[in-house]
């Protein structure tokens, strides 16, 4: 079976995509020109079973289901940090500051970043990641 057309197209961004150890994406587009390309390439003479469709189909959808799980649990994290940081408005924290020394403020304000929120102490951006205690 010949799927060189295949392997030499980009992978497309239809659906979640899901990454190989190789570390390129194969998206639901992907998977489905896999799938036709092994329909046009099979031996008419010794189909596959529709058992092994099945299975792959079954593999599939479960592979799509857990990365939509794994994107709405980032999701779920990134919520909760928020509200989290959001409660420290107005306490004071204790940090570890750039040049790896413990100091301390009052948070006044937050931002939310790529990275997670970014608590304001002061004139300074701490990591919510980077806060050791909290008290008042």
């Amino acid at each position: 079976m010949s799927v060189s057309s295949i392997g030499n197209t980009p992978p497309t961004t239809a659906g979640s995509p899901a990454t190989s150890g190789a570390g390129t994406a194969l998206g639901t587009g992907d998977f489905l020109k896999l799938l036709v390309a092994e329909l046009k390439n099979q031996d008419p003479m010794n189909p596959a079973s529709g058992t092994e469709f099945l299975a792959q189909t079954a593999q599939f959808t479960s592979v799509e289901k857990l990365t939509q799980m794994a994107q709405q649990y980032s999701s779920l994290i990134a919520s909760q940090q928020a509200t989290e940081a959001t409660g420290l408005i107005g306490r004071t924290v204790g940090y570890t500051d750039a040049n790896g020394s413990p100091a301390q403020g009052i948070v006044s304000g937050i931002s939310l970043v790529a990275s997670g929120p970014v608590l304001k102490v002061g004139t300074i951006d701490v990591p919510l990641t980077s806060v050791s205690s909290v008290t008042g």
